[in-house]
């Protein structure tokens, strides 16, 4: 930061954006206002209030060092330690996938399949910081929900999530890989957002994910359907029959995908569009 006049904090949001835009992120202004939002421990909407305040010494301190963070591409989300995910606010940081806008839509294609009184046994496989099984918890008070992940990490974050939100004891978060914490159990609806990025294809993806997120969260094999294709290999022991399976997927996996659920083993199969019309969810029914 450049010597000179005392810094406001309108000043500084001015700056911030102007300097962030030159290292290429692509919500300068917003990056900007969050991070001094978070150096001062207060609301971004906050600081239209205090506009004129000039900063001291040690307010700037703690600026420079989340910007430095953010230069070196960490993700928003970790370096404000939060972020938004249907109507949830959610804890996130190191070790837990950060929740995207797209896995909305597994959410929501579940939320249709639920009645509001639904009593539904519900999986949510791999759950990472908890998003989807939090979001159905929220708006389907009486269903019995199950989360698994992997990763310790993650689940840490997971339960962090449902105790901050008041839904701790509406779900059982189990560790272990797919249903491996799962004999003998089943569900009527297992959701999940699995990894699905083709090994060739993540040294590509943005630093902020490839530098900072979890890989085992997103890597799965040459083609991005390992865990998938371990998916369809054992989901049958653990779905009832009638009962839905919701996998998020990646941009043209969707035929893939549809042939590792066969038609006469299952029906109602389709893919769901996300609001950039990609792809996005694989619904199917199991048959009985």
């Amino acid at each position: 930061m450049p010597a000179g006049p005392s810094w406001t904090v309108g000043r500084l949001i001015r700056w911030a954006a102007e300097y962030l835009a030159g290292k290429g992120s692509e919500s300068p202004r917003l990056d900007g206002e969050l991070l001094l939002a978070r150096a001062l421990e207060k609301r971004r909407l906050d600081l239209y209030l205090d506009f004129d305040r000039p900063l001291v010494a040690g307010e700037l301190q703690a600026f420079k060092a989340l910007l430095q963070r953010r230069l070196d591409r960490e993700p928003m989300a970790y370096i404000t330690g939060r972020k938004g995910f249907y109507n949830l606010e959610l804890k996130v940081g190191s070790g837990a996938l950060v929740p995207r806008p797209e896995t909305e839509l597994l959410v929501e294609a579940a939320l249709a399949l639920l009645d509001k009184e639904a009593e539904d046994r519900v999986l949510d496989l791999g759950t990472g910081c908890g998003p989807i099984v939090l979001s159905l918890a929220a708006e389907r008070p009486k269903l019995h929900l199950a989360a698994t992940d992997i990763s310790p990490r993650a689940l840490d974050w997971a339960r962090a999530n449902a105790v901050e939100t008041g839904l701790a004891e509406r779900v059982e978060f189990l560790l272990g890989d797919l249903f491996e914490p799962l004999a003998g159990r089943v569900f009527d609806l297992i959701v999940t957002n699995p990894p699905y990025v083709a090994e060739a294809e993540y040294p590509g993806l943005a630093p902020e994910i490839v530098r900072h997120e979890p890989a085992e969260a997103l890597v799965s094999g040459p083609e991005g359907l390992d865990f998938i294709r371990a998916l369809a290999a054992g989901v049958r022991d653990h779905l009832r029959p009638g009962g839905w399976l919701l996998t998020e997927i990646g941009a043209g996996q969707a035929e893939r995908v549809l042939s590792l659920f066969p038609e006469g083993l299952w029906t109602d199969r389709e893919a769901l569009l996300d609001l950039a019309g990609i792809q996005r969810v694989i619904k199917a029914r199991l048959a009985g």
